[in-house]
This record gives C-alpha cells, sequence and structure tokens, in this order.
C-alpha cells in the first residue's frame, strides 16, 4: 500500500502545494568503472540514457542520483553538470541510480492546469445539473482521487490501486488545510502554501493512513 503524492490546486486551476512522498519501484543503482557502458544523452534538460540496457537501466531511464547525491536535471545537488562529471576517468568507479524521470515544477503546474479543465468539462458532460466533477480516475498502476471544496479548492491523492480510505483521507487533509493553511495570519488564499504546521500534520496523516491502509471509518 502507498500514497504517491498530495497536491492543492487553487480555483483557477495553479498548483498551490506538492507533496511527493513515495519512491519509484522501478529505480536501479549499480556501480560503474571507466569508460561507462550506456550511453547518454541531454534531453529536455535530463540526462537520459540514449543507448544500452542491463540490470534494470532502460533506455529513456533517467540519471536520479550520483554516489548518492540527488540530480536535478543536468546538474547534481553540489552544481556539478552531470555528463562532464561522467566524461572524467578520475571520477570513477562511480555509482549511478537510475529511473523514470521526475516531472519538473513547471511540467507539474501544468498537468495541474490540465486537471482544472479536465473536472470543469466534466462537470459540463453531465446530464444532470450539480455534478460534483471528476472524483477518481483509475489506472493499472495507480488512482486519482479529488475533492473539490465549496470555494473550488481541490485535493488530489495519487495512491496505489489498493489503497484504502482515501475518501476520509481527503476529508482530513482538508482539515489540516482549514486548521493550519486558512487560520494561519500570514497566508494568502489562492497563493501557494507555505505553512510548516500545515506540512507537519500533512505527513502524519500520510503515515497513520498507510500504516493502517485505511484512514479513519470511511473507504
Amino acid at each position: 500500500m502507498a500514497i504517491f503524492s498530495v497536491y492543492v490546486v487553487n480555483k483557477a486551476g495553479g498548483l498551490i502545494y506538492q507533496l511527493d512522498s513515495y519512491a519509484p519501484r522501478a529505480e536501479a543503482e549499480k556501480t560503474f568503472s571507466y569508460p561507462l557502458d550506456l550511453l547518454l544523452k541531454l534531453h529536455d534538460e535530463r540526462v537520459l540514457v540514449a543507448f544500452g540496457q542491463r540490470d534494470g537501466i532502460r533506455v529513456g531511464h533517467a540519471v536520479l542520483a550520483i554516489n548518492g547525491m540527488d540530480v536535478n536535471g543536468k546538474y547534481t545537488a553540489d552544481g556539478k553538470e552531470v555528463l562532464e562529471y561522467l566524461a572524467n576517468p578520475a571520477n570513477y568507479p562511480v555509482s549511478i541510480r537510475f529511473g523514470r524521470p521526475r516531472l519538473t515544477s513547471n511540467e507539474k503546474l501544468m498537468l495541474a492546469s490540465m486537471f482544472h479543465s479536465l473536472f470543469a468539462i466534466g462537470s459540463q458532460l453531465s446530464p444532470e445539473q450539480g455534478s460534483s466533477g471528476i472524483e477518481m480516475l483509475e489506472t493499472d498502476t495507480f488512482k486519482l482521487h479529488c475533492f473539490q471544496t465549496l470555494t473550488g479548492i481541490k485535493f488530489v491523492v495519487l495512491a496505489d490501486p489498493r489503497q484504502a480510505g482515501i475518501d476520509s483521507l481527503l476529508r482530513k487533509i482538508y482539515e489540516i488545510y482549514s486548521d493550519f493553511a486558512l487560520k494561519n495570519p500570514f497566508y494568502s488564499l489562492e497563493m501557494p502554501i507555505r505553512c510548516e504546521l500545515f506540512d507537519q500534520n500533512l505527513k502524519l496523516a500520510l503515515e497513520v493512513a498507510e500504516k493502517a491502509g485505511t484512514f479513519g471509518p470511511g473507504s
């Protein structure tokens, strides 16, 4: 059981909060000697495998970390350019972690806006008036759950299809938002949520939900 991500979208379709709490299972980490027997290329500001597959590493996978240090786009967390670093024989042996490319902040903003539009279209397509819009989308690897408040704020949770209790969790997240964001005198409506107590209580709620498999009496 796992809860992958939580997003909060304002009534204009802007992403005002995101929490990614899951590391994909498809990641692979290996130690390499020089020369590297994989062909890496820069694509969309990410370093991707262009040729060569081995030990769970696939073409299209991105470099996620080098020697335990996260990679952001084409740079390591300490500012080294990935391709330049891996071209230097003096840096070997080197441990590299590969996996599916992570969404950039801009891509998440774009997807939030797209979902906001789909939600509105779903409401308009309903044969009955007063449709709640999209409440769940299901794939073979995850379910997207959405709860929209009366003021138009959307709480979106991506979770394992087997994860129970998401409806109760969404209501709990709304409660946390009301208690620790709306009541924060420094928070402005519709703006990004940067409240430490909101972060702490949300993470605690996710931990409880994942351990229990369900959250509260609902499901």
